[in-house]
């Protein structure tokens, strides 16, 4: 499989949940410059939000 980490040039968001009881890790790298990293279920979340709620979709490119 290939890495499936943001960069600055394929922005994005990745979630990762080895196993049920291990913490979630998230990333994301949006195309205006902003990024971040998460780790614990609850962190992760609040990421997942913040990117749905600000960046990716939710803004344009420019």
């Amino acid at each position: 499989m290939s890495d499936l980490t943001p960069t600055p040039d394929r922005p994005g968001l990745h979630v990762a949940k080895p196993s049920p009881n291990a913490p979630a890790t998230g990333c994301a790298v949006c195309h205006c410059g902003a990024s971040a990293t998460a780790t614990g279920d609850d962190q992760v979340k609040a990421l997942v939000d913040g990117w749905t709620a600000h960046h990716g979709a939710a803004h344009g490119k420019g």
